[in-house]
């Protein structure tokens, strides 16, 4: 295995000497490496923890991901422990049936589940952030030493990156391999938010980072852009793999749109959804903007549906400018959301006007894509060429209020080719981005990095 740098799609899996040609590939993506890792991979069973802050019933993506990977994983035979906190984003509410413990296991689909004591905060302010992240990481190390049995890999997956931490110091305890899978560029992406100014906060956190990369045994990450920017900043490209970002399209395949048009009487009207946390990374000013300069129009209707930190800020700009073809729907659980995205028309994706956005490709996009329903990105970068080459949707100018409501205008004067978009989104993640193949990828990775060890 002497250069990990990859990526894997459901077509390479069946042809392994087929070069990829997904919007991720790159030189370093080459299949002469997929025939290495397949070739070392260790055959057998592992014993895997994935440490995550998020996990169900949390609905974002990073709980959706750790899920679905390991419920596949389970389903190739491995033994997958799951070290998580109990639930409570973004509004920090945990639920009732959580509310008092400090720690406690669940089983689910067969998959040991430990949740640990966590500070329950909601996703805003930086103190309390903090407490949130930290009091997670301590008891998440307390509870495996304490709960849960051998492992032959631990992984911790941002973000935030106080999880790997906690995945580093397990794997030292456990005697295991180390894999650092990166989310988010952390604290590159809170920077770019401002979430955080203080350089010498900014700097230790910087400090850690590094560290954290080059005591991984392998670094994962979801976006090339990550991958390029990892391999800017000194790391080996030779200990980095990529596993894009999927989607059980089995979520999809049943879904009642009315069911959600009936409830906010939205029958009849072109509908414009966002999904998701409504946080400082999504510039959702910028919607809220673009429906007063449509509200004349009363066969077009948008609807937000999710919390986040900048949610009640939203709901007060809609009301000083008297919106009423704005609706604002609180946060859907995981088994609702496919309901929401086909009573959607469009569905948008937008973020913040930074560079670092170029090199992320939001989850949503798939899901989007899944749900075949076209998507109007306010993005550029990776994303855009992942749009543009899947012909899944449109693309607008981030923060251009303007060029929003100019595709708005578009797809809703051409309803047939609104509809195609969504159909060829689901064509191209039909092909490229099954979860199921993608687990089965991420394990071979694991498996030969067992051998390689061993």
């Amino acid at each position: 295995m002497n250069a990990m740098t990859m990526i894997v799609t459901e077509q390479e899996r069946q042809t392994p000497g087929a070069t990829s040609q997904s919007e991720s590939s790159s030189p370093a993506s080459t299949s002469s490496t997929l025939g290495s890792l397949l070739s070392g991979a260790k055959s057998g069973s592992l014993n895997i923890h994935y440490v995550s802050h998020y996990f169900p019933p949390e609905v974002n993506a990073p709980a959706i991901r750790v899920s679905e990977m390991a419920t596949n994983w389970k389903r190739l035979g491995h033994t997958v422990t799951i070290l998580t906190g109990f639930p409570n984003h973004p509004t920090g509410v945990i639920p009732e049936k959580y509310c008092g413990k400090i720690s406690q296991k669940e089983s689910i689909e067969g998959i040991d589940v430990h949740r640990s004591y966590i500070y329950a905060a909601p996703n805003k302010g930086f103190i309390k952030r903090i407490a949130n992240y930290l009091s997670f990481m301590i008891s998440s190390i307390l509870c495996s030493s304490w709960r849960t049995g051998p492992a032959d890999i631990v992984i911790g997956t941002s973000p935030q990156f106080f999880v790997t931490v906690s995945a580093w110091i397990i794997s030292l305890t456990k005697r295991a391999q180390f894999v650092f899978e990166v989310r988010d560029l952390w604290p590159e992406e809170i920077v770019a938010v401002g979430a955080i100014k203080n350089r010498f906060i900014i700097g230790t956190l910087e400090a850690i980072e590094m560290f954290l990369y080059r005591r991984a045994s392998l670094i994962v990450a979801v976006a090339q852009g990550t991958v390029d920017t990892l391999i800017e900043r000194g790391i080996p490209k030779e200990k980095i793999a990529l596993i894009p970002n999927g989607v059980s399209l089995e979520r999809f395949d049943e879904t009642d749109g009315k069911k959600v048009r009936d409830k906010f009487n939205l029958n009849g009207e072109f509908l414009v959804s966002y999904i998701g946390t409504h946080g400082m990374a999504h510039k959702l000013e910028t919607v809220i903007d673009a429906a007063e300069k449509l509200k004349e129009n009363k066969k077009i209707r948008f609807m937000m549906v999710g919390e986040g930190a900048e949610k009640a800020k939203l709901v007060a700009r809609a009301k000083q400018k008297n919106l009423d073809n704005i609706t604002f729907a609180p946060q859907a659980s995981a088994d609702e959301v496919p309901n929401y995205y086909a009573a959607s028309d469009v569905c948008l994706a937008p973020l913040k006007k930074t560079n670092l956005f170029e090199r992320n490709i939001p989850s949503k996009l798939y899901e989007i894509m899944a749900a075949e329903c076209p998507i109007l990105l306010g993005a550029n970068g990776e994303s855009k060429r992942l749009v543009q080459k899947a012909e899944a949707g449109e693309t607008f100018e981030p923060e251009n209020v303007e060029s929003l409501v100019e595709r708005i205008e578009r797809l809703f004067g051409n309803r047939e080719h609104s509809r195609a978009l969504g159909k060829q989104g689901r064509k191209y993640v039909t092909k490229n981005n099954r979860r199921e193949t993608l687990a089965e990828n991420y394990s071979d990775l694991l498996q030969g990095l067992c051998k390689k060890q061993s």
